[in-house]
């Protein structure tokens, strides 16, 4: 059972500052939520596959499929910098 002093504990390690009626407040908003899960303990789950989802949900993608664009030099062209054939990124990654 979760009373006040586990709630000004939690709330202390969190850096919260609550008022004596929301210490009350969550007090009992927590019991209802473990009183929740605790009935959700309950109930057999023996034979219920685990899953990430309740319903099954899958993307849908297209193939991806190169085609050469024929305006390669436009592309280059556009680039903030190039260098020779081939767009200049900044360096992302030290040599440490």
């Amino acid at each position: 059972m979760i009373d006040r002093e586990q709630v000004k504990k939690v709330a202390h390690l969190a850096r919260l500052q609550l008022t004596s009626q929301e210490e009350e407040q969550f007090t009992t908003q927590l019991v209802s939520i473990l009183d929740y899960v605790e009935q959700m303990n309950e109930l057999d789950v023996s034979n219920v596959e685990p899953t990430t989802r309740a319903i099954d949900v899958s993307n849908i993608t297209r193939r991806d499929d190169l085609k050469p664009y024929p305006e390669r030099e436009a592309i280059l062209q556009s680039a903030p910098e190039q260098e020779g054939e081939f767009f200049k990124v900044p360096k992302i990654l030290n040599a440490d």
